[in-house]
């Protein structure tokens, strides 16, 4: 199936790419509709449905890449950087900025962008993709997963990576607001 999977802990089957690593800091590999994109369409059917959109609505190849999902393509950080020439919001002076806060503050996936902007300040933006697939594989089978993955969805091993380990309380408490935001979001889309 998809490429996004660890051989053994350290060793990447991927090269790193700047299209799936996020001005904000996100991960794209490891991102529910960039999974589903790339090799699990019911997962980004299920994703559509959710938001009543059609599924080539929903489709992701990563957020620098020409095929985003609607949030994605309405990307205020993305228009932001360019217009400031910078690559990541980290190298903003202004960072990190108010757009940039409350982004971070809402879904489970966002919980660790101040580490991730960071980590690329301090090794490159190659470096750290490397690192994120070891942090988002499964420690048994390596495959990549989600924030929302508690489980591996190849293997079922618990937890499915070390993001959802370190923070399983906060993603906890941020799942309880799921419904609103994405009520929220649903509005947003329509308007």
């Amino acid at each position: 199936m998809g490429g996004y999977q660890m051989k053994n802990p350290g060793e990447t089957v991927t090269r790193p790419d700047i299209r799936e690593a996020a001005v904000c800091g996100l991960f794209c590999p490891s991102c529910s509709i960039f999974i589903g994109t790339k090799e699990d369409p019911e997962r980004l059917k299920g994703a559509a449905e959710n938001l009543g959109l059609p599924v080539q609505e929903m489709e992701c190849a990563g957020c620098r890449s020409d095929k985003r999902t609607g949030y994605c393509r309405t990307c205020k950080m993305v228009q932001c950087a360019a217009e400031k020439g910078i690559d990541f919001c980290g190298a903003c002076a202004d960072y990190p900025c108010e757009e940039l806060k409350q982004f971070q503050a809402v879904l489970p996936h966002r919980i660790e962008l101040w580490k991730s902007q960071e980590r690329i300040k301090e090794v490159g933006h190659e470096q750290w993709y490397t690192e994120m697939l070891e942090h988002f594989a499964c420690p048994q089978c390596g495959t990549v997963n989600s924030a929302y993955d508690k489980v591996c969805r190849k293997c079922g091993i618990t937890p499915g990576c070390r993001y959802v380990e370190s923070n399983q309380d906060e993603i906890r408490r941020r799942l309880v607001e799921m419904p609103r935001i994405l009520e929220e979001f649903k509005a947003k889309l329509k308007g």
